[in-house]
């Protein structure tokens, strides 16, 4: 290597990593960023993005099933799942090699190979066992993300039982699915092989599905799933799978003496643990929770010189919050001024399932539980003209406000594209908005984002159209 001497040294190239990189090196700062595998990480390369490829196939394949309503007809309409999986994997190389390049373009040297701490300051880069070089840097940030959690007894197999991964690239579309866990992840799987035409069941541990998301949203999707065909046990685990031939039996426990089901493939999708492995923080005085590195509001660790950031440090495990955490870690190193700590009440959170649900700030319950007095407000999609013209009736907008002060204390949505709507709860979060300016804000005619608006003017007895 012709270069082992840096300001910045990053660990790992996903959202965290790279937007962190090119920050530091937007500053000024000469910057490496040690990559093992592929540039984007996880969620460009087997999460955020190319499950989003293959939701959209889904979409797609279901409107082409509802063409009578707009008018129009089809027959024998078909799809090619090898197609369908190239297209996905062809959108997550795109973006993956994008990040190549904006890290070529912003100068940071880009190092192929597993990176371990071997010292202050320093870090130990191998590929395929040989030494690549010793790097030095006053400050290393440890990207390295987080992966799927096994649960004892049922381990994935890579054939029958399913990681993430196997479940995005499969050979065929299964004919029955198991889901264990109701989170983003499972929902997701659950609604994209559903609407491919599997037959899918849910398993939750507790005792509602989403369950992150306020009670009423959590409820609402529950009965759109249940409505669309997807079996649901909540307050369930399985207990046991076993093979059955081509076939699993799984034997669910809390879903009714005897519950069984029997289907071609299980996804596991249980939460996830954090790399924290082999990255040499044995010696150091990093400290590790649950799997997890702990940092403060400026993730530095316990040991001077390192900062972790992202999945590895612990929820939301969510892509833009890492890449943020990546911006106020690496501002903060230099100096810069008007830096502020993560406010996790302003991160939104979104699902793409069928309806999408998205969120950011406090669920009524949490907010009533912190002590506040809450207004709350509420809108059908079935009001809304735009959502009525696209077919897309079903769905409702949640406010939760402080009765006293009008402080928006969070927002809650379900329904056709509300995870392109709810940034514009999430400005309004950030910049501390109240229901007066909301309510003198105006929204365009006709638009799905008039349910947003509706739905503040419901927390305050105003609502127009409902």
């Amino acid at each position: 290597m012709a270069e082992t001497s840096f300001d910045l040294i990053i660990l790992g190239g996903g959202p965290g990593g790279y937007v962190a990189a090119i920050r530091a090196a937007q500053l000024g700062m000469k910057t490496a960023l040690v990559e093992r595998d592929q540039l984007g990480g996880i969620c460009l390369n087997w999460g955020c993005i190319p499950t989003k490829a293959l939701l959209r196939s889904s979409e797609i394949y279901r409107l082409l099933h509802r063409l009578d309503e707009f008018g129009f007809s089809a027959k024998d309409i078909r799809f090619d799942a090898g197609k369908v999986v190239a297209r996905s994997r062809a959108v997550a190389k795109q973006l993956s090699n994008g990040v190549g390049y904006l890290l070529r373009k912003n100068k940071v040297a880009v190092v192929a190979g597993q990176g371990r701490l071997s010292g202050r300051g320093r870090l130990a880069v191998a590929k395929d066992g040989k030494s690549v070089g010793d790097l030095t840097a006053e400050h290393i940030v440890l990207a390295t993300g987080a992966r799927a959690r096994a649960l004892p007894g049922l381990g994935p197999d890579g054939e029958r039982v399913w990681t993430y991964k196997e479940a995005m690239v499969p050979t065929a579309i299964p004919k029955s699915l198991l889901v264990v866990g109701s989170g983003a992840i499972g929902i997701e799987f659950a609604s994209f092989y559903h609407d491919m035409g599997a037959e899918v069941t849910v398993v939750e541990m507790l005792d509602r599905v989403l369950p992150v998301e306020d009670e009423e949203i959590s409820a609402f999707a529950r009965k759109s799933f249940e409505k669309q065909g997807i079996k649901i046990h909540t307050g369930a685990t399985v207990a046991a799978l076993e093979r059955n031939g081509a076939n699993l039996t799984a034997r669910i426990d809390g879903a009714g003496e005897g519950a069984e089901v029997e289907v071609e493939r299980v996804i596991l999708a249980v939460g996830i643990v954090g790399n924290v492995e082999d990255i040499g923080l044995e010696g150091t005085a990093v400290r590790v929770e649950k799997t997890h590195v702990v940092v403060d509001e400026w993730l530095r660790t316990g040991e001077p010189g390192i900062y972790a950031i992202g999945d590895l440090v612990g929820p939301p495990w969510l892509a833009h919050k890492a890449s943020r955490e990546g911006v106020i870690c690496v501002e903060h190193i230099a100096g810069v001024n008007d830096v502020h700590p993560l406010d996790l009440n302003n991160i939104p959170a979104c699902t793409y399932c069928r309806p999408q649900i998205a969120s950011v700030g406090l669920t009524e319950k949490s907010a009533r539980e912190a002590g506040h007095e809450v207004k709350t407000g509420h809108f059908p999609f079935v009001g809304n003209g735009k959502a009525i013209a696209l077919g897309e009736p079903e769905g409702m907008v949640k406010t939760v406000f402080d009765s006293k002060t009008g402080e928006l204390l969070g927002a809650h949505m379900v329904g056709a594209e509300v995870t392109e709507l709810i940034q514009g709860y999430t400005i309004a979060k950030t910049l501390e908005t109240t229901e007066s300016e909301l309510i003198r804000t105006i929204f365009p005619h006709p638009t799905l984002s008039e349910t947003m608006h509706e739905a503040v003017l419901d927390a305050y007895g105003r609502a127009i159209h409902f």
